[in-house]
């Protein structure tokens, strides 16, 4: 019976510190002024109407565009003729 009673001390004290704790660093970053952003973001999901294939089309858009705004490797001296 007593490793139950280590046990359960321990479950009363240091665990519990641990989890209230770990809890308050998730509270606090989540209310960061930083995340105000990305936390309306996440908050607006549920009334979307898009569809993930939305999504996809998207990120695929985006990332064309990004390609075709990029400079080209050769640092813009290579010239189609």
């Amino acid at each position: 019976m007593e490793t139950y009673t280590a046990m359960r001390q321990f479950a009363d004290s240091w665990a519990l510190l641990a989890m209230v704790l770990f809890f308050l660093a998730v509270v606090l970053r989540a209310a960061s002024p930083g995340r105000a952003a990305q936390m309306k973001n996440a908050s607006e999901i549920p009334l979307d109407e898009r569809t993930p294939m939305d999504f996809a089309r998207e990120k695929e858009a985006k990332r064309r565009a990004t390609e075709e705004s990029a400079e080209p490797a050769d640092g813009g001296r290579h010239h189609a003729q």
